[in-house]
């Protein structure tokens, strides 16, 4: 989270449609981290989808969560997010929009020129990617690391959230 809206957390962040890049150049980043992440939307009662449920593995720890989000413009956004049990988790999968599939990802997390980027590898796609970098407000520069080839901006082009692939 990146700051607070009326008591809520707020996530600040640009999104970027990428080439797909070099994973070793990734692993040598500062602070490198990687997950891997599946998701599904539970309901639909806003552009983002609603609520989602999350399960995160890193190494050998799986954490759960479920998710609100809310549009405040598009570049910010009201996060409410929980950490849940694998059976809660298990239980809400169970109530998956049926139009939609699982989303499956590697997330891979770096810092660079004191910006935490998250780089989003899909199990759909080959030859793309996706790259957020968390901001602590919405003017602030964003600094993209040199070795990103980057498609275009898609910060708030819906065609491009989580929840729009998860109909792919």
């Amino acid at each position: 989270m990146n700051g607070n809206f009326n008591g809520k957390n707020i996530e600040i962040e640009r999104k970027y449609l990428i080439n797909m890049p070099d994973i070793e150049v990734l692993k040598a980043q500062p602070n490198y981290s990687s997950s891997f992440i599946e998701q599904m939307y539970i309901s639909d009662s806003g552009e983002f989808g609603g609520d989602r449920i999350r399960k995160r593995e890193y190494h050998d720890i799986t954490k759960y969560f479920k998710t609100h989000k809310e549009n405040i413009n598009g570049i910010s956004k009201i996060e409410i997010e929980q950490e849940i049990s694998e059976e809660e988790y298990n239980r809400l999968a169970e109530k998956k929009l049926s139009d939609t599939r699982a989303i499956k990802k590697v997330r891979h997390c770096f810092d660079f020129r004191g910006q935490l980027v998250e780089l989003d590898i899909y199990e759909f796609w080959s030859d793309k990617a996706t790259l957020e970098v968390e901001l602590q407000h919405e003017d602030q520069e964003v600094y993209i690391p040199d070795f990103i080839e980057v498609i275009g901006d898609v910060t708030g082009d819906n065609s491009y959230s989580n929840y729009a692939l998860s109909f792919l």
